[in-house]
């Protein structure tokens, strides 16, 4: 049983609230140093390889808060997984076509570590019915992929056909109450990487229908239709605990498989935007933050100055002339700064957390009468969301 476990997570996420649910993008070091100053005087000291050592290393982070945080080693054991045990199983030559690399390394995983039921299966979110083809092909059983993409589906199966693969695309809405009739008694319901409310549906009708089993690696927490985070299980429903989108963003900010592009990428993007938060409070006059529209990234490369144009048309801000562009992008490297020590002490919570939404999932298929369990199907590099949900129903 999950809920003893998801009760000790709850309760320490409950008491360290302070540490990880606020923006770090309106938080200012002094605030800190008037309620944390310790912590924010070991924050501030660390350089730049401490920064990326701690990063790398959340067990020694958590050690090296201690004294302010002595629930960091706590969540940090409770959020430990147990590795599921895997099986080899070898697919035919090109049944990889058209499947970038990493994506590959992950549907074997992600097969390797699901129980041979010999069920049919259903392929919940199945776009070009990726992993489908891996199942039907090691398996040797048919395989429904329900995917909502019309093109999607005819590109599916049309490679299907090719491989002479036993899969059959439906083109339907997850959403939809009639996607429930998909479900049946006898079956082995899969989403890998299904986002957010899409997976959290596939557990709810595979529980209303008592189909057989289900596996399910979540994904995207954050991708929900109600504006606030709606628990599924009974325990969780009596939590404290209210997550906003952005709450549920934090498990999903690890950049394990982020390379130096990506990274210098974002430094442009988050300099860029605090740099006109600064401006425009200092425009304006009201010290709050001012969050502006998601944009393509190709405006970045057109400058700061062009940026804070585009932010200010953006909000209905008029900047005035002679600005001293230089200046204020300089301010937003060093509010960068803060904020990537701010993000280290949110990264010890952002397993935890996560373990918190899997085990709320867990929690929910226990109470609807599945036997559940829950570990890791690859490693964190192959990709970060590497937790498999598995639920089959009691006898």
């Amino acid at each position: 049983m999950h809920a003893p476990r998801f009760s000790q997570l709850d309760r320490l996420l409950t008491d360290t609230r302070e540490f990880w649910q606020f923006m770090p993008f309106s938080s200012s070091p002094s605030q800190w140093e008037q309620s944390h100053p310790g912590l924010t005087t070991w924050l501030l000291g660390l350089d730049e390889q401490q920064l990326t050592h701690f990063k790398e290393n959340p067990t020694e982070l958590a050690m090296a808060v201690n004294e302010w945080l002595p629930q960091a080693r706590a969540l940090q054991a409770l959020a430990d997984l147990e590795v599921m045990p895997h099986v080899e199983r070898i697919p035919p030559r090109g049944l990889d076509t058209g499947i970038p690399g990493r994506k590959w390394q992950q549907l074997q995983a992600f097969n390797g570590v699901l129980p041979a039921l010999q069920l049919p299966w259903l392929e919940w979110c199945a776009g070009k019915g990726f992993l489908g083809r891996v199942l039907a092909a090691t398996h040797n059983t048919p395989v429904t992929s329900l995917e909502w993409q019309q093109a999607l589906c005819e590109s599916g199966e049309a490679a299907a056909r090719k491989l002479c693969l036993p899969m059959t695309f439906v083109h339907g809405d997850a959403f939809s109450p009639e996607s429930g009739k998909f479900i049946l008694s006898q079956q082995h319901a899969v989403a890998l990487h299904a986002c957010g409310d899409l997976h959290v549906s596939l557990l709810q009708r595979v529980a209303d229908r008592q189909g057989r089993a289900v596996s399910v690696s979540p994904c995207c927490y954050h991708l929900i239709r109600e504006k606030t985070y709606q628990p599924m299980s009974a325990v969780a429903k009596q939590s404290a605990l209210a997550l906003s989108k952005h709450d549920l963003r934090l498990p999903l900010q690890e950049t394990v498989t982020a390379g130096n592009r990506v990274r210098n990428l974002r430094f442009v993007e988050v300099s860029f935007r605090l740099g006109f938060d600064s401006l425009q409070r200092s425009v304006t006059g009201q010290d709050t933050y001012m969050p502006v529209p998601n944009v393509q990234k190709a405006l970045f490369n057109d400058g700061f100055a062009a940026f804070c144009h585009w932010a200010a048309e953006q909000k209905g801000l008029a900047l005035p002339e002679n600005i001293d562009f230089a200046y204020w992008q300089q301010v937003g490297e060093q509010r960068f700064d803060w904020v990537e020590r701010l993000e280290l002490l949110r990264q010890l919570f952002r397993r935890p957390l996560e373990m918190w939404l899997v085990y709320d999932r867990a929690c929910f298929m226990e109470e609807s009468g599945y036997k559940v369990t829950v570990g890791t199907f690859c490693d964190k590099p192959v990709t970060p969301r590497n937790i498999m949900i598995h639920a089959e129903l009691k006898d």
